[in-house]
């Protein structure tokens, strides 16, 4: 079978968040699952991109008809861990410093630029997909293309689409212009889109892929409903035949608390006693003192974004404020919830330690010192901090919503439990879970047949890449 990954971003080439994550782990292990396909890469080589340090070498050059005259796609090519990559530049892709613009008309000229391209290299190569499985807005044209092309194109008759759909609120930039500038045709009427969609990237991919899928199976239902479906609830209704969730999964080599060299000490879950010499190294490292009795250390990593309930965390804790424990909170984003972070410390400085910035070992300190993490996230398509806190001993306290809700079992609701959820994201309920968590944590017994449970979860990629081989087969008995 020939896959065709498609993606604006993958490490380690370039990662920004959680898509680079997934791009950069499926093919290869869909690759270690099924060693007789075919499965390639094709990413945009953004400015900021060395690619000769990945050994990508000159292939050769396409032109994409534009109304203001062609524009020349440069690729290159490499091999990476036995997969062939395909990189992609030019004038929209030069045209943006890093891998996204504050200036979403900018990128959605980039983007069709890189998907339109990316179907005239496998057309140069004279390699056609099975299936050619695209990653969020910014290939979710190359989507709507294709489909475009295949009742008149024998090359791509045989071609199935698969978009993935990461975030559903990031749908691109509403460009009629660009549909128009690209030789792209306008949404057919009987799309079932919205009107005020009909000119957006990712609808349009919705509307045209063989098969959807999302990076849980709990956002796959929420997205179905007012509430998560940003407006195309009722049309992705009409979809829901060919839509599905398949959870994320995780790198276990790279976040793997045994054989971490950013940690002062590695640990298993056969030796969770080490584990308070990071907790003790955390403490020294953001400046907080040692508690006189025990108090659990709090922790919480990532964009700082409304999404992710940072405004939330922030609240309950102060609720809290009462009780006995200790927090560090590290990320970088919305200036008001930086500024409410730093407020918060202001106001607790022996308790809190916020760190306004990205950190990828500190991050990696937080996982093996902390005791809890706070994940109190509005929506959450799938999310990797649970994953990574419960492999290296961090109890989770997330908000019961997309992935979260897939991946933490609630101490309460069941004897196998990992961590503990709240129904909604407010202060007051995150504040009586961390009450919840508290209570448990004075047990050390409990404590640590919790965090053992969370270590024992199996979060690789295997499962996925299962999942993802069986719904390619059953694409290509779609018609």
């Amino acid at each position: 079978m020939n896959i065709l990954f498609v993606a604006a971003e993958a490490a380690p080439f370039a990662k920004v968040g959680g898509l680079g994550d997934v791009v950069g782990a499926l093919p290869w292990a869909l690759k270690a699952e099924h060693p007789a396909w075919d499965i390639r890469l094709v990413l945009p080589l953004h400015p900021q991109m060395n690619g000769r340090r990945w050994g990508a070498r000159p292939l050769t050059a396409v032109t994409i008809a534009h109304r203001n005259g062609p524009i020349t796609a440069e690729i290159y090519h490499t091999t990476h861990r036995g997969l062939p990559v395909y990189f992609i530049t030019g004038e929209p892709v030069l045209a943006v410093s890093g891998v996204y613009s504050a200036d979403p008309h900018t990128d959605a000229v980039k983007y069709a630029f890189f998907s339109l391209a990316a179907l005239a290299l496998v057309r140069f190569l004279g390699w056609k997909p099975d299936v050619f499985h695209a990653h969020d807005w910014h290939t979710a044209l190359a989507v709507y293309a294709l489909a475009a092309r295949r009742e008149r194109d024998p090359f791509f008759a045989s071609t199935r689409t698969l978009l993935t759909v990461h975030n559903l609120p990031y749908m691109g930039a509403a460009s009629p212009w660009l549909l128009e500038a690209f030789g792209l045709p306008p949404a057919p009427p009987e799309s079932g889109l919205p009107p005020w969609a009909q000119a957006m990237p990712l609808p349009l991919g919705l509307a045209a892929a063989d098969a959807i899928t999302t990076v849980s199976p709990t956002y796959a239902r929420e997205i179905l409903t007012p509430a998560f479906g940003r407006g195309l609830e009722g049309f992705l209704q009409t979809r829901r035949d060919r839509l599905w969730g398949i959870l994320n999964g995780l790198d276990t080599d790279l976040w793997n608390p045994a054989t971490d060299m950013a940690l002062d000490v590695r640990y298993t879950a056969a030796t969770l006693g080490l584990r308070e010499r990071n907790a003790a190294a955390l403490r020294r490292e953001v400046g907080l003192p040692t508690p006189q009795s025990p108090a659990p250390l709090v922790g919480m990593v990532g964009r700082l974004t409304e999404q992710k309930g940072v405004d939330v965390a922030v609240e309950a804790l102060r609720l809290l404020a009462g009780f006995p424990w200790q927090a560090v909170l590290l990320g970088t984003g919305e200036p008001s919830l930086e500024e409410a972070l730093r407020r918060l410390q202001a106001d607790f400085p022996g308790r809190v330690r916020a760190v306004l910035r990205y950190d990828d070992v500190l991050a990696r300190h937080i996982y093996a010192g902390a005791d809890l993490l706070m994940l109190p996230s509005r929506y959450e398509p799938c999310g990797l901090a649970q994953m990574i806190a419960m492999r290296y001993g961090a109890v989770p306290v997330a908000a019961e919503t997309g992935g979260l809700a897939d991946t933490v079992r609630d101490a309460d609701l069941s004897r196998r439990s990992t961590g503990f959820l709240l129904p909604e994201a407010t202060p007051k309920a995150l504040a009586f879970a961390l009450r919840r968590a508290f209570a448990f944590f004075a047990d050390r017994r409990r404590w640590q047949a919790l965090q053992r449970r969370g270590m024992a979860e199996d979060f690789s990629w295997e499962r996925p890449a299962r999942a993802y081989a069986r719904l390619y087969r059953r694409l290509l008995n779609f018609v």
